[in-house]
């Protein structure tokens, strides 16, 4: 806790082992933490445990034995998925308000914050269409808003930079930075190394279901054995 009481961590995970069923766990010893204000990647290759880590973290497994803790304020999550998820016969308007009376967002807020989130994302006049019809960078951009309007004490996020074109992905980033400025922590899954080196503040690598290296970029390149000057490319491959 910290000196008004809050918790010090948006997010605590301490998994000893997970799978889709007990007694074959596919990820083993995961400790991670993110700091309120801290976007902390999570980074490995394909089949080293990232998508099973966040559906644990989620609550989506089947066999878990471990810990995992949301601070905050509200501790309140929002999950992004590299897939867009969305109802088939909601517009885009529809399902913002659905998310809004889910999470209690009171109506005269919600339609601001919408409204704003909208235009940022330039997609003020899709509002009353149908996301089946949008292309993977709109319903991307879909599941980006609602994470936003939620406002929530930690961010999930898998892949956001599949289907973004350069614009969205630096309003992304925009937005993502006043969110940690108002105290929101981010948990990042991402195969592009060479932003998340840039945006990232601290990295969890995993592989083969485990954490092989955790840490700011001087710690990740310590772990990996690398040089000083290091790219997080060069630990990745050296790590993996």
């Amino acid at each position: 806790m910290d000196s008004s009481g809050k918790p010090d961590y948006a997010l605590r995970v301490a998994i000893s082992e997970a799978g889709y069923e007990e007694g074959k766990p596919t990820i083993r010893s995961i400790k991670l933490e993110v700091a309120p204000g801290e976007l902390v990647g999570l980074i490995g290759p394909n089949g080293a445990g990232k998508s099973t880590t966040i559906k644990t973290i989620l609550g989506l497994m089947a066999y878990v034995r471990g810990e995992i803790e949301i601070g905050g304020q509200n501790k309140r999550y929002a999950y992004v998925p590299e897939q867009p998820v969305f109802y088939e016969y909601f517009t885009l308007w529809e399902h913002l308000h659905l998310a809004a009376s889910a999470f209690g967002i009171e109506e005269k807020a919600f339609a601001a914050k919408a409204e704003e989130l909208l235009e940022q994302f330039r997609l003020t006049g899709e509002k009353h269409h149908y996301p089946t019809h949008f292309s993977k960078g709109m319903q991307q951009k879909l599941m980006l808003i609602i994470a936003f309007l939620l406002e929530p004490d930690i961010y999930i996020v898998d892949e956001p930079f599949v289907g973004l074109d350069p614009r969205a992905t630096t309003d992304f980033l925009t937005l993502l930075d006043g969110e940690r400025a108002r105290g929101a922590g981010v948990l990042m899954s991402t195969h592009v190394l060479d932003a998340a080196e840039r945006i990232c503040n601290a990295f969890v690598l995993i592989n083969k279901g485990s954490v092989v290296a955790r840490g700011t970029l001087g710690q990740v390149r310590q772990d990996a054995g690398c040089a000083a000057d290091a790219t997080l490319f060069e630990c990745f491959h050296a790590l993996t």
